[in-house]
């Protein structure tokens, strides 16, 4: 994103190009009444023209070179400039009755992860929020594709914040954007989550880029962002057009389990599911049917059914033997972990240390 400069030049007022129309005509002891014949325009467009009432069309500007001697350019960048500067005055205006809507985004940690820059002057923070959401004005957020998702994909049990929701998708939406992939193509995914499940059992420094570059060949742009304030997301996953998809993970609880579940269940939106759809993942939501079948997808992916239940008929409860099964189907032992206490198998509290933790830097 290209920013200007703090510092620039913002003028609090407009000078019409009539004011130097004016002076110009005055300097060559010419009258507007001489101008208008010389031009062959109205005594009254000329008038209007000075006041700031009628703007300098470029034919106008064409005239005024062949009589003052002034290129027509000169005259088109004035107007345009004039314009510019009015049209700036008039939206700063209209900023001011929304000063309040950024309150109720987390700005300070926006600010602090290096989102957005802090400005001491509320017009030129509201409008440095906009850029980021990528909006004209705080109306138009609610014309965000995402928007019915996030009403709809509310915690029950923990209030999330929908406008730090929508600033945490937006920022999925900006970096997916530098992620070069190939056109969507379902079988590739297919067989790339066979590779992507033996990843589980490797550390960051060596799943993180062949995540991201198995995802991109299969046409979809995978993204970690880390969660704000009032979020409670775990992941997410929509459609940017027809033929790229993106996945959003936050690394919400830092662990194995949880990370590997959340991208085989966005996987299985994407592979089930409408591309029409946007799919949040919070924390305690209503489950509807399409996110039973893609955690039904993600379980059995990860461990296939009969592969479960023949373990859970011979586990002796021991952490070795959970090691020796997560060996043996070639995926992480976290997982399996995470896998025995969702199911009610083992307490929350037991052998959590089979987990590995991870930290996503901002």
């Amino acid at each position: 994103m290209i920013r200007k400069n703090q510092n620039q030049y913002n003028p609090n007022y407009a000078s019409p190009p009539g004011e130097t129309l004016l002076e110009t005509i005055q300097a060559f002891g010419m009258s507007q009444a001489e101008l208008a014949e010389r031009t062959g325009r109205p005594k009254k467009t000329i008038n209007e023209i000075i006041r700031g009432k009628t703007s300098i069309t470029p034919d106008t500007a064409l005239q005024l070179e062949k009589v003052l001697g002034i290129p027509a350019s000169f005259w088109n960048n004035r107007e345009s400039q004039y314009r510019e500067i009015l049209a700036k005055l008039e939206e700063h205006e209209r900023m001011k009755d929304h000063l309040d809507w950024p309150k109720n985004f987390p700005l300070s940690a926006m600010i602090k992860i290096g989102w957005i820059k802090r400005f001491s002057d509320k017009v030129k923070q509201l409008k440095e929020l906009l850029s980021f959401l990528g909006i004209a004005s705080p109306e138009q957020l609610d014309n965000l594709s995402y928007s019915k998702a996030i009403d709809f994909r509310r915690s029950r049990s923990l209030k999330s914040n929908p406008y730090a929701i929508a600033a945490w998708l937006r920022k999925g939406e900006v970096e997916a954007r530098s992620i070069k992939c190939a056109n969507f193509d379902p079988r590739i995914f297919k067989n790339a989550l066979s590779h992507i499940r033996r990843l589980t059992t490797q550390i960051p420094e060596v799943f993180y880029s062949q995540l991201i570059q198995l995802c991109a060949e299969s046409g979809i742009a995978l993204v970690f962002v880390p969660e704000l304030p009032g979020t409670r997301t775990s992941g997410a996953t929509r459609w940017l057009n027809n033929t790229k998809a993106l996945i959003q993970l936050s690394l919400r609880y830092g662990s194995d389990d949880h990370l590997w579940f959340t991208f085989f269940h966005e996987a299985g939106h994407i592979l089930l599911h409408s591309k029409k759809a946007t799919f949040l993942e919070c924390d305690v939501m209503e489950c509807n049917d399409l996110e039973q079948k893609a955690d039904r997808f993600a379980a059995d992916v990860l461990i296939p059914t009969s592969k479960f239940r023949d373990f859970l008929n011979s586990w002796n409860h021991s952490k070795n033997s959970v090691i020796n099964f997560a060996s043996e189907i070639g995926i992480s032992p976290g997982i399996v972990i995470g896998r025995l206490q969702h199911d009610g198998y083992l307490p929350y509290s037991r052998f959590n240390d089979l987990k590995k933790r991870f930290v996503l830097s901002n």
